[in-house]
């Protein structure tokens, strides 16, 4: 006699077994697993809770963000039904707010891109809100097909209260570079969670950059399918007065032979300007001949700023290639800015392009133009702001 097993019941039994660190809870579309925070526990410490306007609570309410998408013939856009998406695969929600974008959201958006593909242009996802009256839920999962080769960005603009659960599946062999731009107006909160899934011996590298909003807070989780798969995750932001910019990162090493590397950078101007990052990685006891790195560099650009470093590793094997971390959060470089000031630069301007040298190296790596020019002509935007010299204050947990 044999005896049916509740699938998701077994995946959290089976996660509790193999996870056990207040950096990244069990991983669960139940959402009483993922209890109301206080604010105490280690992975909601940094967020404001209060200004997250009801994404712990809110019912669905069948709303959703206006999609425009450009993309080649070869792949598909459709709507699937909660069920059939989480039958599809992808990391399952690791806080309430992703757990209540999966339950509530209206329906799943399926990007597929099939396999032995590649393609000559990129798929761009521009996604817009224009209220802030009703919490919008949004569910994405991207399927790549093994051995594909795809461009993918997603860009969120305009104004949104917005719970985001965002799945991208790697098939075996695959070369994926995922842009995410939250580039918002200044009264939106974006929480929720992306997730990828990296197949044998496939490439993935994604560039994560947010500009605008009230709150932004991203999880962002890394997982593999096979050994000797790669995956290099790049970020950037920019916060100003008020704004609180959360980015918090999970990659689990949980096959050998696999590759990660972590390189965020953020700048931050003007009174009660918040960035937190929080990067973890977890290699375990299986994971030999891995090798991973991850870094963090914040740039205070006036007084009144806080940023937030706290890079962490888990190690459960010694049999590594390598494993390193760092974080920097300090002021203008003076040499730098001797430099400048000595050839004829003046001082304001001379902040300007040290900024953008700090970032440029970020943006280069994308590969996209349609996406580095906006980029750039947004950071100068940022950089009008920067009128008047000032010291700086930092503070790394």
């Amino acid at each position: 006699m044999s005896v049916d097993t509740d699938p998701q019941a077994q995946h959290v039994a089976d996660a509790l077994e193999t996870i056990a660190s207040h950096l990244h809870p069990v991983p669960s579309y139940d959402v009483d697993h993922h209890p109301v925070p206080t604010g105490r526990e280690e992975v909601w410490r940094f967020t404001p809770l209060q200004r997250l306007r009801g994404l712990l609570e809110a019912e669905g309410t069948g709303a959703r963000l206006t999609w425009d998408v450009t993309k080649p013939e070869e792949v598909s856009l459709s709507q699937v039904a909660t069920e059939e998406a989480r039958e599809l695969g992808g990391h399952a929600p690791g806080d309430r707010v992703a757990a209540m974008a999966a339950l509530h959201a209206p329906a799943v958006d399926l990007v597929e891109v099939p396999a032995d593909v590649s393609l000559d242009e990129p798929v761009v996802m521009d996604l817009r809100g224009s209220s802030l009256d009703e919490v919008v839920h949004g569910h994405t999962v991207v399927r790549i097909g093994n051995h594909a080769k795809a461009t993918l960005v997603m860009r969120h603009r305009g104004s949104a209260t917005h719970a985001a659960l965002m799945q991208v599946i790697v098939g075996d062999g695959a070369d994926v570079t995922f842009v995410a731009v939250a580039d918002w107006e200044d009264d939106a909160v974006h929480a929720g969670q992306t997730s990828f899934t990296v197949g044998r011996d496939a490439t993935v590298r994604t560039v994560s950059v947010s500009l605008g909003g009230d709150l932004v807070r991203i999880a962002e989780t890394a997982e593999y399918e096979g050994p000797g798969g790669s995956i290099e995750q790049f970020g950037l932001y920019f916060v100003d007065a008020g704004q609180h910019i959360e980015h918090r990162l999970f990659v689990d090493h949980n096959q050998p032979r696999t590759r990660s590397n972590v390189d965020y950078r953020g700048a931050l101007q003007g009174e009660k300007a918040h960035s937190v990052w929080v990067g973890d990685v977890l290699i375990r006891k299986n994971a030999e001949g891995i090798e991973t790195y991850e870094s963090n560099k914040n740039l205070l650009l006036t007084d009144g700023c806080q940023a937030d470093s706290v890079p962490n590793l888990e190690i459960e094997t010694g049999e590594i290639e390598g494993a390193g971390h760092a974080s920097t959060t300090g002021r203008f470089d003076d040499e730098q800015l001797f430099y400048l000031r000595s050839r004829g630069i003046p001082e304001n301007e001379a902040r300007k392009l040290v900024v953008n040298g700090f970032f440029l190296d970020i943006i280069r790596r994308i590969g996209v133009a349609e996406v580095e020019e906006p980029l750039r002509r947004a950071i100068e935007e940022e950089l009008e702001a920067l009128d008047t010299p000032s010291t700086t204050a930092a503070t790394t947990a």
